[in-house]
């Protein structure tokens, strides 16, 4: 037995996942501006956003 899957339903995730691919793209490219801009300050970029996490985590945000 095959899984039933309708035409439409097909062109609808097909239409989602290019969806999720081109905000995927414009998100990268405006990271990749902005780190460019940051230059040196990534890294602590990258630690900010880990001390947010785990504070988010441990519900003390």
């Amino acid at each position: 037995m095959r899984a039933e899957l309708d035409v439409e339903d097909l062109l609808k995730l097909v239409l989602v996942l290019v969806v999720v691919w081109l905000v995927l793209e414009i998100v990268g490219e405006v990271l990749g501006l902005l780190a460019g801009l940051l230059g040196p300050l990534r890294p602590l970029l990258g630690i900010l956003i880990i001390v947010l996490i785990v504070l988010w985590f441990t519900d003390r945000l």
